[in-house]
């Protein structure tokens, strides 16, 4: 059976995250988009996180998309986000100075674990993939102002 073709037809995973919050903090939300290397979407998802800062949805926004994509077995994953502040610190260019943020951070880290490769990737604000994911953030925040 040694000569059978992998399971894991996703070698490699691209995943888009976002994280907002109006009045920072303010109503939060995060989003997140994966795709396998073809760009086929396989999850997509964004929600309401309550009150919190843009720092911890951008964390928050990685963090759900990691443990989505745990369920595609053991990828590479190359993330992309507009969040400096977060890729930064993922990359060891910036210390983690709140305690808060370290605990999101350590996390991360854990979670990495379940994944042979983890790259982290800055995108701007501008590319298509960024918009994406920024509209379904801004979409669930746009829900909870209709609410109030």
């Amino acid at each position: 059976m040694d000569d059978l073709p992998s399971r894991n037809k996703h070698h490699a995973l691209r995943i888009y995250t976002d994280g907002g919050s109006r009045g920072n903090p303010g109503n939060a939300a995060t989003a997140f988009i994966i795709e396998d290397t073809e760009g086929s979407i396989l999850e997509k998802n964004s929600e309401y996180i309550g009150i919190t800062t843009n720092n911890v949805a951008e964390y928050t926004a990685l963090i759900n998309a990691l443990k989505k994509a745990t369920k595609y077995g053991k990828a590479e994953v190359f993330c992309f986000s507009d969040s400096e502040f977060m890729l930064d610190q993922l990359t060891g260019k910036d210390k983690v100075r709140k305690k808060h943020i370290a605990e999101l951070f350590l996390k991360v880290k854990k979670m990495e674990r379940a994944f042979p490769k983890v790259v982290y990737s800055h995108l701007r604000r501008e590319n298509p993939k960024i918009k994406r994911v920024d509209k379904l953030v801004n979409e669930e925040l746009d829900k909870i102002k209709k609410k109030f």
